[in-house]
């Protein structure tokens, strides 16, 4: 039997036919490896996601950590989901009147997945800006119906107004390279008018007094400031779309540049402002850097991206201190400002910097006009959208949850659980009976919706 069975595995080797790769060709793999590049540069965006998770965390109480987390997670799945159904064709589809996208819904017709996949990432990026602003006291359904308004139809608009190659502000000359407008702006604005609607964290604001309401983890919130640093490589070299050998370097040259340039002055700035160097304004001034550097990382010079580093980390800060003090507007992590004002400053700085249309280097103001325009569009539509969306909403019924829930925390509030468990509670073997986790339910079988007092 075994010769019989060899014997014709022999003749089936002799009868096959070999097959042969086809050969590559230049423009074959000049195809790979740009698409390699986008895709690496999609996997570093969504790394991004949780540098922003830990920012947040960090910046905030212990109490909010398991809802933040939870957030970051929904915010770019909810994100993929709506941008493949609805997004993408609005941001991208044939251009209606530069206006907004018609065609190309659920991707009908687009063959660059690729595309979809790097672009599906921004959208989770500016959605998720919202998240840090309104942390620790916004209802988490309802973040999430703003979510689903900012990806569907808020941030594709701004999109298609810049990106699409019909857009308006496209035609009159607007650059936005990686999109410290398109992307960081249109997530700030949106914070902004939610903030508005929310109001403050409680105990924020007492009289005329400003209190500090310290974040738990501030090494938690460095490593998240290190992972963004580390994505936004990716945002910026992958928004190239191609593996240029020259314009790749150069986008990560200024990237880094800026970034550094703007760690160094916000530090040095808090020195001298309160004579102490602030380490959560300086991590956000790397920040505001990343933002600042987005939309000309292409066009302007090396020494010109050091310059808006430095102009960067000084805007930062004082933003910061203008929306906290002065507007009273309860940011617990410096998102507004980070990526709102930073995000104008990025984007006028165009006007000034780039080597092709910049003022400083002999071409007049019209290209800083045509920048002002863009943002003033931008806050606009964002403002108007957003916050009627979120006024309607809070209307039928309140975004923010209770005072009582706010006062003991969105873990609990929000999910039955929390984010750490301490180690006083395990060596002394306290029994909590008042929790109401999900551990419990599973052991004890209590439906949802009763207690354990209502079930023994």
């Amino acid at each position: 039997m075994i010769k019989k069975i060899s014997l014709l595995f022999i003749i089936l080797l002799l009868l096959s036919t070999p097959v042969y790769a086809a050969t590559p060709t230049p423009e074959s793999l000049e195809l790979s490896v740009n698409l390699i590049w986008v895709m690496l540069g999609a996997f570093l965006v969504f790394f991004m996601h949780a540098g922003f998770a830990m920012v947040e965390s960090g910046f905030t109480r212990s109490k909010n950590t398991l809802n933040i987390l939870m957030k970051n997670f929904l915010t770019i799945s909810v994100a993929a989901i709506l941008f493949f159904l609805v997004g993408y064709g609005i941001m991208f589809g044939s251009s209606s009147g530069s206006i907004i996208g018609s065609d190309g819904f659920l991707l009908s017709g687009v063959s660059e997945i690729d595309f979809f996949v790097f672009q599906a990432m921004f959208v989770a990026t500016c959605a998720t800006i919202i998240s840090g602003a309104v942390a620790e006291r916004i209802k988490l359904g309802s973040y999430i119906l703003i979510v689903a308004a900012m990806t569907t139809i808020i941030y594709p608009v701004v999109g298609h107004w810049v990106w699409q190659g019909d857009g308006w502000l496209t035609a009159i000359g607007f650059s936005d390279f990686a999109g410290s407008t398109v992307v960081h702006l249109t997530g700030a604005v949106g914070a902004f008018v939610v903030v508005l609607i929310l109001g403050p964290r409680i105990g924020k604001y007492k009289g005329k007094k400003v209190n500090v309401i310290q974040g738990h983890n501030l090494p938690l919130g460095a490593l998240g400031v290190f992972i963004l640093w580390l994505g936004w490589f990716g945002f910026n070299g992958g928004s190239t779309l191609a593996a240029d050998p020259s314009l790749v370097p150069y986008v990560i040259g200024t990237t880094l540049l800026s970034t550094s340039a703007a760690l160094v002055s916000s530090s040095l700035y808090t020195k001298i402002r309160f004579k102490k160097v602030d380490a959560s304004l300086s991590m956000n001034g790397v920040l505001g850097g990343l933002v600042g550097i987005t939309a000309g990382a292409a066009e302007i010079s090396l020494g010109g991206s050091i310059i808006v580093g430095l102009i960067s980390g000084v805007v930062l800060v004082e933003g910061i201190r203008f929306l906290d003090t002065k507007l009273r507007i309860d940011d617990p992590v410096g998102a507004i400002a980070v990526h709102g004002i930073c995000g104008i400053w990025g984007t006028l700085a165009i006007g000034l910097f780039s080597v092709n249309t910049g003022l400083f280097y002999g071409n007049g103001i019209s290209q800083l006009g045509i920048q002002a325009i863009g943002v003033l569009a931008v806050i606009a539509w964002v403002a108007i959208t957003t916050g009627g969306f979120a006024y309607v909403m809070n209307k039928f019924s309140p975004i923010r949850v209770s005072e009582e829930e706010e006062i003991s925390g969105l873990d609990f509030a929000e999910h039955g659980s929390s984010a750490y468990n301490f180690k006083e509670s395990l060596l002394e073997g306290t029994d909590n009976n008042s929790s109401s986790g999900l551990a419990e339910r599973l052991n004890n079988n209590i439906p949802i919706g009763e207690t354990s007092n209502q079930s023994s």
